[in-house]
């Protein structure tokens, strides 16, 4: 599959629950639950690229009251990262935006598989890293945008390491 790859390097954001933050880089709640581009059993991190949308998407099932998150920030250094804002992208991958933004969790809970959940298992077994994606969070913005990832380490070519200089984080 002929993929147009990018390297990511900058920071992205993440909101979580604080129960999570002794563990800032795991993707083992998407592991357990799945995701919009990752179905159950499959790892992955949840980022966004702006503050604001992470803590959009972490308040998702309760945008009119609020609980605690904890946001930490992250340093990204990755290669194979796909832009699934870039229409000719998804052109080339047969994807279209109404497949990305798909109601993957009422597909799932009637056991129908999502289209974008194909769709992350063609690009994993391509050797791809993750995805910039919309944000579908209620409320979000048309720009705010988030980073999927698939493979992430503490070293290159898939570098994600939380900011925490003063070991803040438990």
């Amino acid at each position: 599959m002929d993929i147009p790859d990018l390297q990511f390097r900058g920071l992205a954001y993440r909101a979580q629950h604080p129960n999570w933050a002794w563990q800032p880089e795991s993707g083992e709640g998407a592991r357990l639950h799945g995701g919009r581009f990752n179905p159950r059993g499959t790892p992955a991190l949840y980022l966004s690229l702006r503050f604001e949308t992470a803590w959009a998407e972490a308040q998702q099932g309760f945008p009119f009251k609020p609980q605690p998150l904890t946001l930490c920030a992250y340093e990204i250094d990755c290669i194979g990262i796909v832009d699934l804002c870039d229409e000719q992208v998804r052109a080339r991958l047969s994807i279209s935006a109404t497949d990305l933004a798909c109601p993957w969790e009422d597909l799932q809970a009637r056991s129908i598989e999502p289209a974008t959940h194909d769709l992350s298992r063609k690009l994993f077994d391509s050797n791809v890293a993750g995805v910039i994606v919309p944000s579908y969070a209620p409320g979000a913005p048309d720009a705010a945008r988030n980073l999927v990832l698939w493979r992430w380490s503490q070293k290159r070519p898939y570098r994600v390491r939380v900011i925490d200089d003063q070991n803040r984080l438990a």
